[in-house]
């Protein structure tokens, strides 16, 4: 019987595949830093049976159509707002995510965008560079406490409570929106829940963890932000098409709200000139959300996990459509 034929999307590290080349035959894109491009992908999927991908790849019913042996989808990452999931669903294809193993790390980055930005450390950094630091001066770059201040979470999934186990060591109030109550949470966290809008007008920082849907898309929007204190600061880890970005940058340069940490984007990769990159009051990150190397080489090997399981036991351990 010949092995089930495995397309990987992005170059990776070869140690991480070696366990499973008794199982697969692997066929993989030549970079490691660039997307595969589209017209590549449609003619690699033609005889796969199995495809690992990135969220750079758009996997729709073009895709699936083309992809006649196709069998399973495993994505890096935890969202799927990449994958046509009722395409899938007509196609017979099996879709999987990487939830759990990018949890703590995720958490981390959110709360150091918070800190960095609360402080003002990317602006104090660039003051040294630029030779601009002449003296002190008690108000010098002067930012704004998080120990006791108030965290309004907006999405309180794994990575949410992993985001108010660190605002507890900082001793502060946490509040929380999502559609469906945590009680356990609540309980164990001591997180109280608030509707949107009380959240959004009582928080001091209010961090976004909501996946992308028709629901969220522009979910942070003018009227959102006209409701927030002038000193919030709005930091977002999830999906950049959850923010009206436009209605952002209004709202940073008059002053309605005090700053922004970003690691998302409506359209990725931005570059230098993009209009939030000229706000002094904005850090603005590449998508680092889960970029530590030991949880990238999970979700990986989760991701591999997945299609070994599958292709032995036809179950899979984190399905999205199973």
């Amino acid at each position: 019987m010949s092995k089930p034929l495995i397309y990987i999307t992005r170059k990776l590290p070869q140690h991480l595949l070696k366990p499973y080349e008794n199982q697969f035959k692997f066929r993989m894109y030549s970079s490691d830093q660039t997307p595969i491009p589209r017209e590549t992908l449609l003619q690699e999927v033609k005889n796969v049976d199995g495809l690992l991908c990135m969220l750079t790849e758009q996997i729709d019913e073009e895709l699936m159509t083309h992809a006649r042996h196709l069998k399973i989808v495993a994505n890096l990452a935890v969202g799927y707002d990449n994958i046509n999931v009722q395409a899938a669903r007509k196609h017979h294809v099996i879709v999987t995510n990487t939830p759990d193993v990018l949890t703590e790390t995720t958490a981390d980055l959110t709360f150091t965008l918070l800190l960095a930005t609360a402080r003002r450390l990317i602006e104090a950094n660039r003051l040294i560079q630029d030779d601009q630091w002449k003296h002190w001066s008690p108000f010098l770059l002067a930012g704004t406490d998080v120990y006791k201040q108030t965290i309004g979470i907006v999405g309180m999934g794994r990575i949410g409570e992993a985001v108010a186990r660190r605002a507890k060591g900082f001793g502060m109030n946490i509040l929380y929106h999502n559609r469906t109550r945590k009680f356990e949470a609540e309980d164990e966290l001591n997180v109280v829940y608030a509707s949107f809008d009380e959240l959004i007008k009582q928080a001091d920082f209010i961090v976004s963890l909501v996946p992308l849907s028709q629901e969220t898309k522009h979910l942070f929007n003018a009227s959102t932000f006209k409701k927030m204190k002038s000193s919030a600061i709005f930091i977002n880890v999830s999906r950049g098409q959850i923010v009206d970005e436009e209605a952002l940058y209004k709202a940073l340069e008059s002053g309605e709200i005090a700053a922004a940490g970003l690691d998302v984007f409506k359209d990725e990769p931005i570059s230098s000139n993009h209009p939030l990159m000229q706000l002094n009051n904005v850090i603005c990150l590449p998508h680092i959300g889960s970029a530590s190397r030991q949880t990238r080489e999970n979700m990986i090997n989760l991701c591999l996990k997945n299609l070994q399981s599958f292709f032995t036991k036809g179950e899979v351990l984190t399905p999205i459509n199973a």
